[in-house]
């Protein structure tokens, strides 16, 4: 496993992030493809095999039973202080005004089982609620202990370069990372935004990295539940299935060409373009084990730019 320090913050972390988006219960009505507490656990356990250490998940996943088990796990096979956990906030009455987050990072924290969060991330941007005051009651979780650094994830770059200004201007903890919607299939966040974020030195921990699995395998579509009943992953992707399956095609040949898998170079194209942490959401311990080997894997500037070529605008998806 490779590391790297969280943008200008001295956490390291290991560069690839579970995502736990797949671990809660599915009562919730969340997710029909979620795991139970002692699955979820060995995923968790086999990402602390491979030396990952950065776990990632929201307090709304599943009701908040995916902070729970993560939390759950982690107690039972590590030492706190050898991981780092992040969770984040909007998705919840009062989105990310001063009385919501106070709020709610209790509730992420009772749920984790922890006195302190790694990594806290605003999960959109809120138009309702002045800036300062999210900043402000952010800065104020920093300097309490309860939080060690901040992050966004998806927002337009104006947004995020507000937010940003508003932090430096009042002397308030600006974000350290930006998790936003990034793949060979989706790369809008090249205009704007992600060049804000290498100005800042932010690093870039992009939520679907493989595209909910079409940067992953050869056929589009896959026979699992999670390809079945996933809507959000079918009104991300699918509307541009014609456009977008030769950039798939060309990570396959790709991958025939080094001897790796399809998610191996994707991977590996997201580290170079300057990915920090990949965020990998997994039901399977092979997912993960395929993952880890994208280390392995070398592309030249022209394996990427082969990738690149195809590529054609795309109508925004995760900003709000």
């Amino acid at each position: 496993m490779q590391y790297i320090k969280l943008g200008n913050s001295p956490i390291e972390v290991s560069r690839l992030c579970l995502g736990c988006m797949s671990f809660g219960d599915p009562a919730s009505k969340m997710h029909a493809w979620t795991l139970d507490p002692d699955q979820s656990e060995a995923i968790i356990k086999c990402a602390l095999d491979l030396g990952i250490n950065f776990f990632d998940t929201a307090n709304t996943y599943s009701a908040g039973t995916s902070e729970e088990y993560l939390g759950r796990a982690i107690r039972k096979n590590v030492a706190r202080d050898k991981v780092v956990l992040a969770s984040k906030v909007y998705f919840n009455e009062g989105h990310l005004s001063k009385a919501a987050i106070e709020r709610e990072i209790e509730g992420t924290l009772k749920r984790l089982g922890t006195d302190y969060l790694d990594l806290y991330i605003i999960h959109r941007f809120d138009y309702g609620t002045p800036v300062e005051e999210t900043m402000e009651v952010l800065h104020g979780l920093v300097k309490a202990g309860k939080v060690r650094a901040l992050g966004a994830s998806a927002m337009y770059g104006y947004q995020f370069y507000n937010m940003q200004l508003a932090a430096r201007d009042n002397g308030w903890t600006p974000f350290v990372s930006m998790q936003d919607h990034y793949n060979p299939l989706y790369r809008e966040d090249e205009r704007e935004l992600i060049p804000i974020c290498r100005q800042m030195n932010v690093a870039l921990t992009p939520y679907s990295p493989l595209a909910s699995g079409r940067c992953a395998r050869p056929d589009w579509a896959a026979d699992t539940m999670r390809s079945k009943t996933d809507k959000v992953a079918q009104g991300k992707y699918d509307s541009t299935e014609e456009q977008d399956k030769g950039i798939a095609a060309r990570i396959h040949e790709l991958a025939q060409k080094y001897g790796a898998t399809m998610t191996q170079i994707t991977l590996a194209w997201h580290f170079r373009k300057g990915v920090a942490s990949p965020i990998i959401g997994a039901t399977k311990e092979k997912y993960l084990l395929d993952a880890a080997g994208a280390f392995d894997v070398a592309l030249t500037d022209e394996d990427v730019a082969y990738i690149d070529e195809l590529y054609t605008p795309h109508a925004i998806v995760g900003a709000l």
